[in-house]
């Protein structure tokens, strides 16, 4: 029996891929950006990986500087490869990646996000597609090492991650935004309501198929970084209380505990003042103190099991507010 030779129509159509890039205040790097991803999408345009109306799409987050005039450049010199989206204020990096990426469901196969500082590797797009062909539904770009990271970023950035899996969040380990999602997965992202974004810990959370390609972090070409200090805590802080409500479980404890303390430190002090060794009034005082405490701690953790609860199911405001669109994403 001779061998079949396979033809085109046995492999599938590459899909139409979207690229999401959040942008805020980006106008340093997004010129160079913009030339780096066109020339990937034209050479995987070029390798059957993407379909030839696969596109870039640009979300600009509210910027005070001219990131929406060089988007709308690009939009105009290369409309089939560029689109654009301006959000009317801003709204924080996680609410403009989900805005691209719920823009972009209804027209592509799969969407890439990225950030527009050209740290992530581009050249593993490549293998990230081809993860997807292969049946893997979302794909995460995820860092080999924090070589390139000071000090006081490493160690605080791997202790978040393990606090998180402390707290019970399923987090994929040095991994940021730089995805690929496929069309089940992204219908399955916009089910989810939540007003207080943490993608890093929803998207896991989705349970398709997954896989993962490891890249080295580059230092950022130009500009400031988006998440000083204080936006990383902020961040941190969005992540577990979006995502976990075991911190308002370990103040019900800690009250547990303090009324445990309040029990002995009552039979303490009964036994001291039989045995004669007793100073006036300082029992009675210390004992109400760990006593109402307590009660107050345990009180405040029983209502703030509800109020988690609540927190997380009933919150109904816009993510955000689209402005302007440029194109069909």
């Amino acid at each position: 029996m001779t061998g079949m030779k396979l033809t085109n129509r046995d492999y599938p159509p590459p899909p139409r891929t979207s690229i999401v890039v959040p942008c805020y205040n980006e106008a340093e790097v997004l010129p160079e950006t913009a030339k780096r991803l066109l020339k990937k999408i034209n050479q995987l345009r070029s390798d059957s990986l993407v379909s030839e109306n696969s596109k870039i799409v640009f979300v600009d987050d509210g910027s005070s500087d001219k990131t929406w005039e060089i988007i709308q450049q690009l939009h105009q010199a290369s409309p089939e490869s560029f689109c654009g989206i301006k959000l009317s204020k801003n709204r924080g990096h996680q609410n403009a990646l989900l805005c691209g990426l719920l823009s972009v469901k209804d027209y592509c196969d799969a969407a890439i996000s990225i950030d527009a500082d050209l740290q992530d590797d581009v050249s593993i797009i490549d293998d990230m597609l081809k993860k997807h062909r292969e049946g893997c539904e979302i794909v995460y770009g995820v860092r080999s090492d924090r070589n390139s990271d000071s000090v006081f970023k490493r160690v605080s950035a791997q202790s978040f991650y393990r606090f998180m899996r402390l707290l019970g969040v399923d987090i994929v380990y040095n991994h940021a935004d730089f995805r690929l999602m496929g069309k089940r997965s992204l219908e399955a992202l916009s089910q989810y309501g939540e007003v207080n974004l943490f993608l890093r810990g929803i998207i896991p959370m989705l349970g398709f198929k997954t896989g993962v390609e490891y890249y080295e972090r580059k230092a950022r070409f130009a500009g400031e970084s988006k998440y000083p200090l204080h936006k990383m805590v902020k961040f941190a802080l969005e992540g577990v209380t979006s995502l976990s409500i075991k911190p308002i479980r370990l103040i019900t404890l800690l009250g547990i505990l303090m009324l445990c303390v309040s029990v002995i430190m009552i039979v303490y002090f009964v036994t001291r003042h039989f045995s004669g060794d007793a100073v006036r009034g300082w029992p009675s005082m210390i004992v109400s103190l760990w006593g109402i405490g307590g009660l107050i701690l345990f009180a405040i953790g029983i209502v703030g099991e509800y109020i988690g609860k609540i927190y997380l199911e009933v919150k109904h405001r816009p993510r955000y507010i689209i402005e302007t669109i440029l194109g069909e994403q």
